[in-house]
């Protein structure tokens, strides 16, 4: 397998998933401006979306979307997932939330030249992050099982130091708690960026699209 990501982009979670669930896998990184990876592909020709992450499996076959390709890594070592009857359920009912609302939310601190509107989205983040900050009764999201959810949310938390959001003290307990762990440590010295188990280190990211 091979993971097409660029550095501080949720395709962060795919790496700490992979590290989790054992899986051996390259990583390659593609520049999101130009569009060419590190080996000198046009990225456009390899998925015509221009965006990570992108999972190429060994049959030739692709995944993109990072709900999808949590979803492929959590579907291989099922303990990266809630368990129980409705486990995959309420592990896609996570993952789409966390794209479809809170990734979505951070789209205008970036896209946006318009200080009004980046206000308005940063207290969008802070509030959804409020929301989602209830459902951790323990160590994780899913209680004490970490799951690929909590790496695709760890790696959107991230950018909140970076932007200068403010989390909770429930959230930021939550952060320490994942970086904390062997897997994520890895996967953020393998993409070169500050080993920080505090929000407040935070301070430069190159990419979260």
């Amino acid at each position: 397998m091979k993971l097409y990501f660029a550095p501080g982009a949720c395709s962060l979670a795919g790496r700490i998933s992979l590290h989790e669930a054992g899986l051996v896998a390259e990583f390659e990184r593609v520049d999101l401006k130009t569009k060419i990876t590190e080996q000198g592909y046009d990225y456009l020709s390899i998925n015509p979306r221009g965006y990570v992450p992108l999972l190429a499996l060994d049959d030739g076959s692709a995944i993109t979307e990072n709900i999808a390709v949590l979803e492929f890594i959590a579907d291989r070592d099922p303990a990266l997932g809630p368990g129980g009857p409705l486990g995959r359920t309420r592990l896609l009912e996570i993952l789409s939330w966390l794209s479809t609302e809170l990734h979505v939310a951070f789209r205008p601190l970036w896209d946006s030249g318009d200080d009004a509107e980046k206000a308005t989205a940063a207290d969008l983040v802070a509030k959804l992050l409020d929301i989602i900050s209830e459902q951790i009764n323990e160590l994780y999201l899913f209680g004490p099982r970490f799951t690929v959810a909590d790496a695709y949310l760890f790696a959107m938390l991230r950018w909140t130091g970076a932007l200068g959001i403010t989390v909770s003290p429930q959230m930021r307990g939550y952060f320490e708690r994942v970086a904390e762990r062997p897997s994520v440590q890895r996967a953020l010295s393998e993409e070169g960026l500050p080993n920080a188990r505090n929000l407040i280190d935070i301070s430069s990211f190159e990419a979260l699209k």
